[in-house]
């Protein structure tokens, strides 16, 4: 079948910021591929915005694994027969603490949801894109810009998060794809909440500057983020390619 809706994969569609993301695009008219690991979270989210299923798909996906994308793409196109747009929102944090400290087993864990599985996703969807002229939007961060404490491999694997954007920029802009990032600050998510517990749980207060929420002084909210999403898959940003918006109220100009 192909859908005379414009399609949106949305991966870690159950947390925070996906959660606003997929309400966005239902909003402007999409059906929205909703993917994630947790099947009864995302089947809770539907009932609770009382979603209509013609609005919306849900698909459980491993993007770490590669057969489980490539399977989980086909199946996906089987059902929609196309794809517009995808948001690698899905990423993990991990375990917070100094380089020498810092778990392997974790730093191995933090590439493999946040660097693996973004390019996966892009590999397997970009022919469907091309043929739609279509758009990714990968989640950086700053902690990808800036080289915080304690998070040498969080931080680390969104540089490679906004690197790995631009190479498909440069390489498919020409084939009518355009990919962009997002790097958000702090935002008003259960993953803030438990970063600021494991700063505690290592010793290091809120105080000592490891939260800063920028001259705006106050953290985002999901629907923030996903306002800039959409705006960079929409045809007024059709001139955007290869870039990575900071949405951080002014946490690195500080």
């Amino acid at each position: 079948m192909k859908m005379n809706k414009k399609v949106c994969l949305v991966t870690g569609a159950g947390g925070g910021i996906g959660q606003s993301i997929v309400k966005r695009f239902i909003k402007e008219g999409y059906h929205v591929v909703m993917i994630d690991l947790n099947e009864n979270r995302l089947n809770d989210i539907v009932e609770k915005e009382a979603y209509s299923r013609e609005d919306l798909s849900i698909f459980m996906i491993d993007i770490t694994q590669e057969d489980a994308v490539k399977e989980g793409i086909e199946a996906i196109l089987n059902k929609t027969g196309r794809i517009d747009v995808l948001v690698n929102t899905a990423g993990i944090c991990g375990s917070y603490n100094l380089a020498m400290d810092y778990g392997f087993d974790n730093f191995r864990r933090i590439y493999e949801v946040n660097v693996f599985g973004t390019f996966l996703m892009m590999k397997y969807c970009l022919p469907y894109l091309i043929a739609q002229q279509g758009s990714i939007i990968n989640f950086g961060s700053v902690s990808g810009i800036q080289g915080y404490k304690y998070e040498v491999g969080y931080g680390s694997s969104k540089a490679a998060v906004i690197e790995m954007t631009r190479n498909v920029a440069n390489e498919y802009g020409s084939e009518g794809v355009r990919c962009n990032s997002v790097s958000p600050g702090w935002v008003n998510t259960s993953m803030m909440d438990r970063t600021i517990e494991n700063y505690r749980e290592i010793g290091v207060e809120e105080k000592e500057g490891c939260v800063c929420f920028g001259s705006i002084r106050r953290r985002a909210e999901p629907e923030e983020i996903a306002n800039v999403v959409y705006f960079l898959s929409s045809d007024e940003a059709s001139y955007i390619n290869g870039a990575n918006i900071v949405i951080d109220g002014g946490m690195i100009i500080q």
